[in-house]
């Protein structure tokens, strides 16, 4: 696996890191953290110190950093700059809302997508519930890329389900699952999913990615939420490649979205 550095502008300690975990303890409930990869140290020095990076892809310089330029730094809330070995997108989809609800994921290895999953069909969800089941498979695909020595994130574009996890669940927890307001709905998807979200939260970035913005990723999450509904199937499926052994991105674009 190649190595590579990250930089660090804004953070708890600003600077150059060589290993994700502890790059991650910098930017994580971070307010404005500014941060990126690069394959090499000079790049990784170069960006840090504000030298313009030449590399496609990379920082112009740290003061676009800074700034929220065009570049792909960004903040700790939106999908994370960071390049990581696995990416993970997650969606959830209703229709009507409540109604058929289904959950999809796209995961991605150095860029190239290698596993479509769809399932946990429920006749009477929402897609609140939806939402909550695609993140909850999500944290487990994260756990199992990091237990290989991989680094990973997950990306998920409700809010809802992110504050569940990573906002609100340590309070309903201390509360004995109890809130002032009334009844907390979805817990029994909420506690295993918060559960397993601390077991991991040190190695793995969650974060949000907007809906329906052409993110390709995201974008097939979506259409396999549809695939769940169609197919009905309880169970987390695997999504068929193609007799090639690839997936025919296009195609699946234009299948039907939630």
């Amino acid at each position: 696996m190649a190595k590579k550095f990250y930089v660090i502008w804004a953070g708890r300690e600003p600077g150059i890191y060589t290993d994700w975990p502890t790059a991650q303890k910098q930017i994580m409930k971070f307010s404005g953290a500014k941060y990126k990869s690069f394959p090499t140290k000079a790049e990784a020095e170069a960006a840090f110190s504000g030298g313009t990076v030449s590399s496609a892809g990379s920082a112009n310089s740290s003061k676009a950093a800074s700034t929220g330029g065009k570049t792909n730094c960004g903040n700790n809330l939106s999908a994370p700059p960071i390049k990581t070995d696995v990416v993970i997108y997650c969606d959830g989809g209703c229709d009507p809302n409540p109604g058929k609800a289904g959950s999809g994921v796209a995961v991605y290895q150095n860029d190239k997508l290698i596993q479509l999953w769809y399932g946990v069909f429920n006749p009477n969800g929402t897609n609140n519930t939806a939402e909550l089941n695609a993140l909850f498979y999500s944290l487990k695909l994260a756990q199992h890329a990091t237990n290989q020595g991989l680094s990973a994130q997950v990306l998920c574009d409700s809010m809802y389900s992110i504050q569940c996890l990573r906002d609100w669940a340590a309070g309903w927890e201390k509360n004995g699952w109890k809130k002032k307001t009334g009844e907390i709905k979805n817990l029994d998807i909420i506690k295993p999913a918060y559960a397993l979200y601390n077991e991991i939260k040190d190695k793995v970035l969650l974060s949000h990615v907007k809906a329906h913005a052409g993110t390709e990723g995201n974008e097939l999450a979506d259409r396999m939420t549809m695939v769940a509904v169609e197919r009905k199937d309880p169970a987390w499926v695997q999504y068929e490649k193609e007799a090639g052994g690839e997936f025919n991105i296009p195609a699946l674009l234009k299948l039907r979205a939630g």
